[in-house]
């Protein structure tokens, strides 16, 4: 764009002063108000863009308290708009202003646009970047969007789904629905088609209560990424915390892409699917101090970023970036207006979008107070003192990048957790290789984890896989990950899978090696939904999805990371072993407890509400935990009664059930007890061919059941 294709307004009576209230950009019919924080600017304009991209700059003359704002009227839904911040130059000190640079709207509710990644959205000049780079970014830039909060929800309210009836799905809005052939072609990929009856129909048929979403709100690609024709697929690099982005919009980017999601979680709420965004606050798309300038470096870099803890012999400011989220920059959650922003974030998604929960992605790198690790840091106190966000779903992912940073078993009560030490467990056991006992902790809810500070096993996110890392059916092709495709030459991604290939690399003919891994499958899915805690699937692992040994498809927008959905290459076993393993946990309050299981009757003379069984029958004893050869193992799961009470204080009576996992690679034989607790039985689920479902057991009779399968079995 050239100099002379905008004007400058605001030297008199043109723009109001409007208010410093709310942030952001917000329209009535009277005016739009716009209010950003800019605490050591000079000067800031409001830039709106007209439909043949000719800019007009607005001087805000109003501060308050270090917020610019003003009031235009006759300003429509749909304008764009950015703005220009002058002030120092001073990279040593923390101060990066740029007038040349038009910037997002940190509160803008959507993005038009997208970013071109050339030397004009850089603050600094390529070849220094101690000197300020004048080229004008406005023809590279998106703009920020004026939008009509207005929206009917037709009595729609959050849904408020019970800890431990939760069934969480992974899923990705784009690569759910790309090859959908029920959805309509103009909407595949997008919020309307993960709406369409096809699409949430099967979810709920398969026993599905909460999708989480991959990141939703507005993010861009990484110049490097750019440069290599890749993209950021995962969405793991965000810009606009209240936008939810253009790109999976039918509707445009003109405000669109806004009713558009709130029409997805209308859909979804009516049957019975709540939805949880996973959010990206612990980083933006800005990256390092030599990043593109985009919105917040902008506005304020010296207040947003955490920088490395000063040297005092060096002065008081130093200002290289404190990562320790591997992408250049973290978000200083101790910064007032940062933290501000967090919180008005988390409440505009809930109360304007009408989403149930969040998942934090790299949240330890929240929690700092300083440096350190601090679960009385500011975001933890304000969303546990907040009466909107402190009743959402909040889960964490409980480490970042940094040794200090593991926090799993650690986070506050009302948070819950990814549980990787379940996920790595499951895997090693089912290849045969983690020893009985820690396989034992993991079925029952991970009490070493959770029980000791009031917490249940709902605390517990259980996950065999997710977004990162290979899928379920590649955990059983593949011994070693294979990311040429991504461009890094193998070296991305982790190392430690804990997958086992069966024999052969990769796809293969041999039935016998097929049926195994199809096995093996049935075996971690079912494993997963019965196991206390809070399952989550990733989206088509109950099918058999694969993504040729990637294991780090972030980069990878193609049918690499899309859903297929053709019956040919499909695992229609897996899937139905998972739908029945969720049917079951959903109709039984036994497979799902919110009470510790102690090992002891609830009633006098009552069974056990747990027992482990020998595969001889026998109650399993002390020096059997430790028998590392042991492979095979029944847990016993009584539903007479449970030890949780009913709505109005009864006893509540279910049926009781016996899980047989065997894991060795020979078959076992099988002692069904002959006590009061469990009597005649009838198989429930099984991935052993030779003990189908509905086969009839009675005690004290022996059965063989073949290697590395599961079967369940309820009292009659």
């Amino acid at each position: 764009m050239s100099p002379q294709q905008w004007t400058r307004l605001g030297e008199t009576s043109s723009i109001w002063p409007g208010r410093e209230w709310p942030l952001g950009a917000t329209w009535t019919a009277e005016s739009t108000n716009f209010a950003v924080y800019a605490p050591n600017a000079t000067g800031v304009d409001l830039c709106l863009f007209d439909e043949d991209d000719r800019e007009t700059r607005y001087e805000l003359t109003e501060q308050t308290l270090g917020i610019w704002h003003g009031a235009l009227p006759d300003i429509r839904p749909g304008q764009r708009y950015g703005y220009r911040v002058d002030g120092p130059w001073d990279p040593k000190n923390g101060y990066r202003f740029n007038p040349h640079k038009l910037l997002l709207d940190p509160y803008g509710l959507a993005t038009s646009g997208t970013i071109i990644a050339e030397q004009p959205i850089y603050g600094a000049r390529e070849d220094d970047p101690a000197v300020r780079d004048e080229t004008d970014s406005a023809g590279y830039s998106a703009r920020s969007v004026v939008v009509d909060p207005s929206f009917d929800w037709e009595g729609d309210a959050l849904l408020g789904t019970r800890w431990r009836e939760t069934v969480i799905y992974e899923l990705h809005v784009k690569g759910f629905t790309k090859l959908h052939d029920r959805v309509p072609e103009h909407l595949r990929g997008t919020y309307a088609g993960l709406a369409e009856p096809a699409v949430t129909s099967y979810l709920r048929d398969l026993g599905v209560t909460a999708v989480e979403l991959l990141p939703v709100q507005q993010f861009f690609s990484e110049p490097w990424l750019s440069d290599r024709a890749l993209t950021n697929y995962w969405g793991y690099n965000t810009i606009s915390y209240f936008a939810p982005d253009a790109s999976y919009s039918s509707s445009g980017d003109r405000g669109g892409q806004v009713a558009e999601f709130k029409n997805m979680v209308k859909a979804l709420h009516r049957e019975g699917i709540e939805v949880i965004l996973d959010v990206v606050y612990n980083h933006t798309a800005e990256a390092g101090p030599e990043g593109p300038t985009l919105s917040f470096r902008g506005f304020d870099d010296r207040g947003f970023y955490k920088r490395v803890q000063p040297d005092p012999a060096h002065g008081g400011f130093d200002d290289r970036y404190w990562d320790v989220t591997g992408c250049g920059n973290t978000v200083d959650a101790w910064n007032p207006l940062a933290l501000r922003l967090i919180l008005d974030s988390l409440r505009y998604w809930v109360t304007e979008m009408h989403v149930d929960g969040f998942r934090f992605d790299l949240m330890s790198a929240l929690t700092r107070t300083g440096y350190e690790v601090d679960f009385a840091c500011a975001l933890l106190i304000a969303i546990d003192q907040d009466p909107i966000l402190r009743h959402v779903k909040l889960i964490a992912e409980p480490w970042d990048v940094s040794m200090d940073g593991y926090l799993v078993g650690r986070m506050p009560p009302q948070w819950a957790e990814w549980n990787d030490q379940y996920r790595d467990t499951v895997r090693d056991f089912w290849r045969g290789s983690a020893p009985i006992h820690a396989m034992a902790t993991r079925l029952a809810g991970s009490s070493d984890l959770y029980a000791d500070d009031g917490r249940t096993a709902s605390n517990s996110i259980n996950f065999i896989t997710a977004h990162d890392g290979f899928t379920v059916r590649d955990l059983v092709s593949y011994d070693r990950k294979h990311n040429e495709a991504n461009g890094e030459d193998n070296r991305d991604g982790t190392d430690n899978n804990r997958s086992w290939n069966h024999g052969v690399e990769g796809e293969t003919d041999d039935p016998d090696i097929l049926a195994l891994r199809r096995r093996q499958a049935a075996n971690l899915m079912a494993t997963l939904c019965l196991s206390n805690g809070v399952p989550m699937l990733t989206a088509g692992d109950e099918r058999g999805r694969t993504q040729g040994g990637n294991n780090n498809a972030y980069c990878q927008d193609n049918e690499i990371s899309w859903m297929d959905w053709g019956a040919e290459n499909a695992w229609l076993d897996v899937y139905e072993v998972t739908k029945a393993a969720l049917r079951l946990r959903r109709e039984h309050p036994a497979l799902r407890q919110r009470h510790w299981f102690e090992g002891r009757p609830t009633i006098p003379d009552g069974p056990n509400d747990l027992a482990w069984l020998h595969p001889t029958g026998r109650l399993m004893r002390d020096r059997d935990w430790g028998d590392g050869g042991l492979r095979a193992l029944g847990m016993f799961m009584s539903g007479t009664p449970l030890r949780e009470p009913g709505p109005r204080g009864e006893q509540l009576i279910d049926t009781s059930f016996l899980l047989w996992l065997n894991a060795a690679d020979t078959p076992v034989e099988v002692h069904h007890p002959e006590n009061a607790w469990i009597d005649e039985v009838e198989v429930v689920l099984s991935t052993d061919p030779a003990i189908p479902v509905g086969t009839r057991i009675a005690a004290g009779t022996d059965r063989t059941h073949g290697a590395r399968t599961i079967v369940v079995v309820k009292s009659l």
